[in-house]
């Protein structure tokens, strides 16, 4: 099936284009929007997680995204009927994305620290260049790779001074293997979206599917956990939860995902890595996190890693 599918898009041309092409400034701006959006998204998760469980909190989020991306979908004339093939793409993209990956990162937040979590997030940048390898047979860049492995090296020596405590027992060990799981769903769901456009699926309607599967297994998933369908209207949790819903699901999904189909999914990756870039950055400011020579050195191997992502390969 991969084999097919690269010989399709090969005649087609657009492997090429999206794995090997310069960036114009249409692609900068995507790629600028998605790691803004999603860097100060780390803070507003942090508040859907206090009284709210974890699965009802992420069913309120997608209820709200699903039918805004459907309504965007349908004002752009993008048909919402498809094949039942077709919505196998919807359904693991709803399983790996909407689903599964937000919610084992809720539940690995519960007993390990946010930094750890990032840094295990970021390895993202090395899953989409294995994995797209091994299902689409794409050539792998060394510089992706280089560019990878320094922006995680990177984003841990930030995180290092706030893991100092970090014991890695039972609990820790759990929480790491969530994250583990989670960030090897989210790569996944970004194939079968690299896939789908492929397939010349349009973006607005494959995400808003995704988004409808993906509320409805989280719902499932509640009901059989016996989760309450509560909703706290504090401020900040309304706020966070208008935000991850409005601006960090349906502009930030439909951003990268056309980001993705732009570039290819091994340099878009890399965005995973200038997430936590910015959570620190905006941290400094309302949290007075501190600077250090290694969380400096730190900054500048993960920027040395995002030019090295972004240039332009040699032909």
């Amino acid at each position: 099936m991969a084999e097919t599918v690269t010989k399709s898009n090969a005649a087609s041309g657009m492997a090429p284009t999206a794995e090997r092409r310069p960036f114009t400034a249409f692609d900068f701006a995507l790629y600028a929007i998605s790691v803004l959006v999603w860097g100060l998204s780390w803070i507003a998760m942090h508040y859907q997680v206090a009284t709210v469980a974890p699965a009802v909190s992420i069913v309120w989020r997608f209820a709200i995204s699903a039918p805004s991306v459907l309504a965007i979908a349908a004002l752009r004339g993008e048909p919402l009927r498809f094949t039942f093939a077709d919505h196998r793409y919807f359904l693991g993209l709803g399983a790996a994305i909407f689903s599964t990956n937000f919610l084992l990162f809720y539940y690995a937040a519960q007993h390990v620290a946010s930094g750890l979590l990032s840094i295990v997030f970021s390895l993202a940048s090395i899953g989409n260049v294995v994995l797209g390898a091994l299902i689409f047979r794409t050539r792998i860049d060394r510089r992706v790779v280089i560019g990878g492995m320094l922006g995680v090296g990177g984003v841990a020596a930030m995180f290092y001074p706030a893991l100092g405590g970090v014991h890695l027992d039972l609990a820790a060990l759990i929480g790491l293997a969530l994250s583990v799981t989670g960030t090897v769903c989210f790569c996944i769901g970004n194939m079968l979206s690299f896939a789908a456009q492929r397939r010349r699926l349009p973006i607005f309607a494959t995400t808003g599917w995704g988004m409808v599967y993906g509320t409805a297994f989280m719902t499932v998933f509640a009901l059989l956990h016996g989760d309450h369908f509560t909703l706290e209207w504090s401020a900040t949790y309304v706020g966070g939860l208008l935000y991850l819903s409005i601006i960090g699901s349906v502009l930030a999904f439909s951003v990268y995902f056309t980001l993705l189909g732009r570039i290819g999914a091994a340099r878009a990756g890399y965005t995973t890595v200038m997430y936590p870039v910015v959570a620190l950055v905006v941290s400094t400011f309302f949290e007075g996190y501190q600077w250090s020579l290694l969380s400096a050195l730190g900054l500048m191997a993960a920027l040395l890693g995002n030019v090295l992502v972004l240039r332009a390969p040699r032909r």
